[in-house]
């Protein structure tokens, strides 16, 4: 799977994403840093990339709806730090193993996944 992570997250998660397989680039690694939501949500379209970011902004369906989109995650942590992050991303792999993303809007938090769109 192809991924885009946002700036918000730590660059690290890059690595962990290329290990278990995905192609992962960073927004910080292109040069988007500080681009619009609707701008990211765009390339992320065009490059067929599945979005992982803090901003709950994309967790609102209606502006971001996920049958538009290859997939997104949100990550909705208490804690947002490196740490925090990298701890959740063993049980977001092994979910992708199971449950399609692809136009779906997953809202991850530290207990549990919420997931919207799709059939």
């Amino acid at each position: 799977m192809k991924f885009k992570f946002d700036e918000n997250l730590p660059s690290e998660l890059g690595a962990l994403l290329r290990q278990a397989g995905h192609d992962a680039h960073s927004v910080l690694d292109e040069n988007l840093r500080g681009a619009a939501d609707r701008s990211l949500a765009q390339i992320c379209r065009e490059e067929q990339r599945i979005l992982i970011t803090l901003d709950l902004d994309f967790a609102h369906i209606k502006n971001y709806p996920p049958q538009d989109s290859p997939g997104i995650i949100v990550l909705r942590l208490v804690r947002q730090d490196r740490n925090a992050v990298l701890a959740i991303m063993p049980r977001i792999l092994a979910l992708l193993r199971t449950e399609p993303i692809a136009q779906r809007l997953w809202i991850v938090d530290d207990r549990r996944t919420r997931i919207r769109g799709g059939a």
